[in-house]
């Protein structure tokens, strides 16, 4: 699963011009997962049609085999590697196995016992490819439906954090180059290693203003109290509640919603009361961020 530059660069320009970026995210994840949907089905019927036992062993030998890498093995027996991880307190290939096993076993019983005891239920789900077709039982249905749906959460999760962190450092270096900002003053290789775990600083001389990124939106609060509990100088973010404002201005923490009309100008405003040099700008936005974006992702 990868985050394209082009996609970046997508995002950076809906954020910087107050639109939903989400888009962009929500298309990476359906195509990424239509993709393993087609593979994974091709998969089943070539494991079904290999193995003559029409019991569920065919699925458990083929998809939790250890020469699968652990995410494969994790995912076909409906986990994901983070939640084996936080459970053991590793993800070494071992425990995933050990775990994956065990947490197939306890679904196929849960899925044979709710069968059991809704007799009236049935479910045939028919693969078809290049003329062969199979059938998979109740039984088999659910477990595959399963594994689509955890690989479509762990797809999910895994491509939102993703975006978050390709796209805040470039984010941050777009405005300062909208408004002109001497290199000097956003040059990130300045900054000593202790402090590099931030996503960004504005210099001016000898002093680093703390920059965090949050691609939020108005529900989500923990995400800024934990950018004032960090004790950061600049919070930029997508949405901002009114909440989230009036916590910022009461911590003096200097803020800007790119959502608002205009949004991105306030980063000016910013730039002004830290007493960084710019200009401002009045131009063409999109010609101006397409110039931009290709400087910094076309080196």
């Amino acid at each position: 699963m990868t985050l394209t530059d082009q996609v970046v660069k997508n995002i950076i320009k809906r954020l910087i011009k107050g639109q939903d970026y989400r888009i962009e995210v929500v298309a990476l994840i359906n195509a990424e997962f239509l993709q393993f949907a087609i593979d994974f089905f091709k998969k089943v019927i070539e494991a079904k049609l290999a193995n003559k036992d029409v019991s569920i062993d065919w699925y458990k030998k083929t998809f939790l085999n250890r020469n699968l890498s652990s995410e494969e093995i994790a995912i076909n027996s409906g986990l994901n590697k983070k939640t084996i991880t936080n459970m053991y307190n590793s993800a070494s290939k071992e425990i995933v196995i050990d775990a994956s096993n065990e947490h197939y076993d306890v679904l196929y019983e849960s899925i044979s016992n709710l069968i059991e005891n809704q007799p009236d239920i049935d479910l045939t789900l028919t693969i078809k490819f290049r003329g062969v077709s199979v059938e998979l039982n109740i039984n088999e249905s659910l477990i595959v439906i399963n594994t689509l749906a955890v690989k479509r959460a762990a797809l999910r999760g895994g491509l939102w954090s993703t975006a978050g962190k390709r796209v805040e450092k470039y984010l941050m270096a777009t405005l300062c180059k909208v408004f002109n900002v001497p290199f000097e003053h956003f040059d990130q290789s300045k900054i000593p290693a202790s402090m590099r775990e931030v996503d960004f600083y504005l210099i001016k001389e000898n002093t680093y203003s703390r920059c965090e990124v949050k691609m939020m939106g108005r529900g989500n609060p923990e995400s800024a109290d934990a950018i004032f509990a960090r004790e950061s100088n600049v919070f930029v973010a997508d949405k901002l509640s009114d909440l989230n404002k009036q916590q910022a201005d009461m911590l003096n923490v200097k803020w800007v919603e790119l959502r608002d009309e205009n949004g991105y100008k306030r980063f000016a405003k910013i730039l002004q009361e830290l007493k960084i040099p710019y200009s401002d700008f009045n131009g063409n936005l999109d010609t101006h961020l397409d110039k931009i974006l290709s400087e910094l992702f076309d080196k």
